[in-house]
């Protein structure tokens, strides 16, 4: 029989309430910081390209150094007078939400 403020069993109910709410947490952060370092891979990569179209090197070698540092990822180039600039996008997913990434980056058109 059950005495008034006898809490038997409200530690696991309060955890049963709780736990799924972590766990969201824990999976949500853990998938910002894969968006977040897939987004440094992007910008590192279309540094690379703008740099590579920059030299002279063609399209194709961009995007392969692009799609090679960020798997899935394309890009697109123009040039502004003496400027080569290239933006590369890809997608991550959180959770069921996918959200589109961009970087861009220019260089110097003619460089070495």
């Amino acid at each position: 029989m059950r005495q008034p403020g006898d809490d038997r069993g409200s530690v696991a109910a309060e955890l049963a309430l709780a736990l799924p709410a972590v766990v969201l947490t824990l999976l949500l952060g853990a998938g910002a910081l894969g968006a977040a370092s897939r987004q440094v891979s992007l910008q590192d990569a279309a540094a690379d390209a703008a740099r590579l179209l920059g030299r002279g090197e063609g399209e194709g070698a961009a995007a392969a150094a692009v799609a090679r540092a960020v798997p899935g990822a394309g890009m697109a180039s123009r040039a502004a007078g003496d400027v080569v600039c290239v933006t590369a996008h890809s997608e991550v997913a959180i959770a069921t939400v996918r959200l589109p990434l961009r970087a861009s980056s220019c260089a110097l058109a003619g460089g070495l």
